[in-house]
């Protein structure tokens, strides 16, 4: 039987070895897979959302108090007034890869609630280390806003933020800070105020609606996986020709003298030369 050998215990460590990289390459395959999914739910939310006509405080109110994925980036508004005395600034947070920091400030809505709304995006600063320069004031009095909702992020367990920072949007981590109830399910994200200020935190932009490259890599991954098993298969199929080789068992049995021709002329004195390996296979008429 030709193929015997792949019972070998090294046969069965190879084979192994082969389905151990295809089961890494598929987990790898199915991560970015995912990744795609998650991108691709995104941009239906922000394609959907982003440009809708916005609705009242009133209609996505449990919203707030409990995220729901796919009301992200609807379009709410609002009226209230800004609580300044307990705004914070989130650290390490990009934005068109320029580091810097969002600005957060609880806001009071007429009907008796409190949220959180994010200003915009800050620069980090040139004067003191850690905090942006300046943090422009919110409009006082009653202010009218257009926000978008986002949900509550996770909380970042073992980072820290210095007084008046938060190391993330984790509503909840904040909610502990203030002396009032605060709705932690979402924040709104600023898209326009009014009265508007003066001076006011750069608004953040619209999300990029790109798929990216996990499909790609996720088919790459898939790939490397097969391979593991085609690079098996053509191992065996050469250990098998060479087995056969060795057992005479090629061409009619006609390779069996063949070898032995050439191991006695490689055991005879400068047997190893061109010439006498190619004068015993003449002789025996090969």
């Amino acid at each position: 039987m030709t193929y015997r050998f792949l019972f070998s215990r090294r046969w069965l460590g190879l084979l192994m070895l082969a389905a151990l990289i295809a089961s890494a390459c598929a987990g790898l395959s199915k991560w970015q897979m995912d990744r795609r999914n998650q991108a691709v739910a995104e941009i239906q939310r922000v394609q959907e959302n982003y440009g809708k006509t916005p609705v009242p405080f009133e209609t996505v109110k449990r919203y707030f108090d409990a995220a729901d994925p796919d009301m992200k980036w609807t379009t709410v508004t609002v009226a209230g007034q800004y609580l300044p005395q307990d705004q914070r600034i989130v650290r390490n947070r990009p934005n068109n890869s320029a580091p810097g920091y969002e600005v957060l400030v609880p806001f009071r809505l007429t009907s008796g609630e409190t949220i959180v709304i994010n200003r915009g995006w800050l620069p980090i600063g040139n004067t003191r280390s850690g905090y942006p320069d300046v943090v422009p004031a919110p409009p006082a009095g009653n202010v009218e806003l257009l926000i978008r909702m986002k949900p509550s992020e996770p909380a970042l367990e073992g980072r820290s933020a210095p007084e008046g920072q938060l190391a993330s949007i984790a509503l909840a981590d904040y909610a502990r800070q203030l002396n009032y109830p605060l709705l932690t399910g979402s924040y709104g994200l600023m898209a326009a105020e009014s009265p508007a200020p003066g001076v006011a935190p750069q608004q953040l932009s619209m999300p990029a609606v790109q798929e990216g490259s996990n499909l790609s890599y996720a088919l790459q991954w898939l790939t490397f996986g097969i391979l593991a098993f085609v690079g098996f298969g053509y191992t065996a199929r050469q250990q098998a020709r060479i087995t056969r080789e060795e057992r005479g068992e090629e061409g009619g049995g006609r390779s069996g003298p063949v070898l032995q021709a050439r191991r006695k002329a490689q055991t005879r004195k400068g047997g190893s030369s061109d010439e006498e390996e190619d004068a015993i296979l003449d002789r025996l008429g090969l």
